[in-house]
């Protein structure tokens, strides 16, 4: 086994192509698997906010950033080339302040998005219809034959803001469509998970030819300096990764210079699994909401069981809930590590009492603190039965290891208890064939369902929810097209 890299935390942001101090001094970023600190970082003022934001116009009204195609291009390509350099203490750092458990940094947390995030929007450049003709036509309220044409430009200044869950996946993400379709960005991470984005503002600043005020990376204690880029008429949309209450406040307050939105917000997202899959394949999707603590919005958190098999799902989770214990993040065998902080501990715990309060039986786990932890935020995985789906724990995004086993009578009431939720991220049906599995997706009212234990992740797949889950989708062709403003050309025609 090698030795682990050190890591280089960067304490400073970037705002108009410089790293800077911030006005406010500066902030602890802690370790939740330790409870000590790992190292400060600079803290943003309302006023270095502005600062950025002025960056950012400039940038994109002063620049040809928004028309220079192949130059966007070139400069995805240099930051990848940056971050593929420091993949390893990227792995590190993502451990470190997030408590991400390593196997996971090989899959969702830093490999996935990392392999495909920039390199899509990149290609998509020389694919993506920027013109589009709706050929010549007699145009009736002019009487002139007319040539017409539509055009996709950038919206301009995106603010993005960004979770502690999943950080370089959600910024990377967010970062790759908006700067690939010509937009500028003031990135605003999650206080509890900043260096990860300070690095990304150091990679640009020394490693690529993007222009100063392109980029510029916020960090601030204070979640209201992030609130400056809602509230700026020089922002032109947020892309906002959160909580379903913090997306409805951004609605709110952007209403006022009509901000454009992408929200992907909250989810309570369902497995059914039909009477005639295999159970053991089929329940062994309820230790999804152990990995990574249940820190996912998509984390299917609710298992819909047929009563006909009810016991028998239920011994076959319980064995997995047994066999799996919160563990060191640093640990390549570990699924569940903390959760971020000692406020999100006790909010997980305040659900799981909630869920005995009501009548659920916590089978395996509870608000008991687990054994051989003296330091960490760490919540024992919880197997709630006997649940209904009116319950708390069946219709709040709890974000924590806890899984609410519902049973239902048929197919009927198991589509109805699934859309039975103000949210509608995601889900997933297993069957015992693929046609009686998608049959059931096509009646889920989510907005990404996996299928017999697979799911559709990548750059080219959108991700996003209905109903409170959301509004517009991350990736794909879609989510490239919302970074995008539509303007429709007329002039004669020859």
């Amino acid at each position: 086994m090698t030795d682990k890299p050190s890591v280089r935390f960067e304490p400073k942001m970037m705002i108009d192509g410089k790293l800077v101090d911030g006005s406010a001094g500066t902030f602890v970023n802690i370790n939740p698997a330790t409870e000590e600190p790992i190292g400060e970082v600079a803290d943003a003022s309302k006023e270095d906010m502005q600062r950025a934001i002025d960056a950012a116009r400039r940038a994109f009204d002063e620049t040809d950033w928004s028309t220079n195609r192949s130059f966007r291009q070139k400069c995805l390509l240099q930051l990848q080339e940056a971050l593929e350099a420091e993949r390893e203490e990227l792995r590190e750092e993502l451990i470190l302040e997030v408590g991400c458990p390593r196997a996971i940094t090989h899959g969702p947390q830093l490999d996935a998005p990392l392999a495909d995030a920039l390199r899509y929007p990149a290609e998509l450049i020389d694919e993506y219809p920027w013109e589009t003709s709706l050929g010549d036509a007699l145009v009736s309220v002019t009487g002139v034959n007319t040539t017409r044409l539509v055009w996709r430009e950038p919206v301009g200044v995106v603010g993005a803001i960004v979770p502690w869950n999943f950080p370089f996946e959600v910024t990377i993400q967010k970062i790759g469509q908006a700067l690939a379709t010509g937009n500028t960005v003031v990135l605003k991470p999650a206080p509890n998970t900043p260096f990860n984005a300070t690095r990304l503002g150091r990679l640009i600043a020394e490693n690529t030819d993007i222009p100063p005020g392109v980029v510029n990376v916020v960090t601030a204690s204070d979640h209201f300096v992030g609130e400056e880029l809602t509230l700026s008429p020089k922002v032109d949309l947020i892309s906002f990764t959160g909580s379903t209450v913090v997306g409805k406040r951004i609605m709110e307050k952007g209403s006022a210079t009509m901000k454009r939105l992408f929200l992907e917000l909250g989810g309570k997202s369902a497995t059914i699994v039909l009477e005639d899959a295999d159970f053991a394949t089929g329940c062994l999707m309820g230790i999804a909401p152990c990995m990574h603590a249940g820190q996912g919005c998509a984390n299917p958190t609710r298992m819909l069981l047929p009563r006909s098999r009810y016991d028998e799902g239920v011994e076959i989770l319980k064995g997995i809930y047994e066999g799996v214990m919160p563990g060191d993040p640093q640990d390549p065998g570990t699924l569940c590590g903390p959760v971020i902080s000692d406020k999100q501990r006790q909010r997980v715990l305040g659900y799981i009492r909630k869920g005995v309060e009501e009548g659920a039986a916590a089978l395996v786990g509870g608000p008991d603190a687990p054994t051989g932890f003296d330091k960490g935020f760490y919540v024992r995985p919880t197997l709630f039965t006997d649940v209904d789906n009116s319950m708390t724990i069946a219709q709040e995004e709890i974000f924590g290891p806890v899984l609410a086993v519902i049973p239902y009578d048929d197919e009927d009431d198991a589509v109805r208890i699934a859309n039975d939720s103000p949210y509608g991220l995601a889900g997933n049906v297993m069957a015992g064939t693929l046609d009686h599995a998608l049959a059931v997706a096509k009646r889920l009212r989510a907005g990404f369902i996996g299928v017999n234990g697979t799911a559709g992740y990548g750059a080219d797949t959108p991700f996003g929810g209905y109903k409170a889950s959301g509004i517009g989708r991350q990736n794909g062709v879609c989510g490239f097209d919302q970074y995008t403003e539509v303007k429709s050309v007329a002039y004669p025609a020859n």
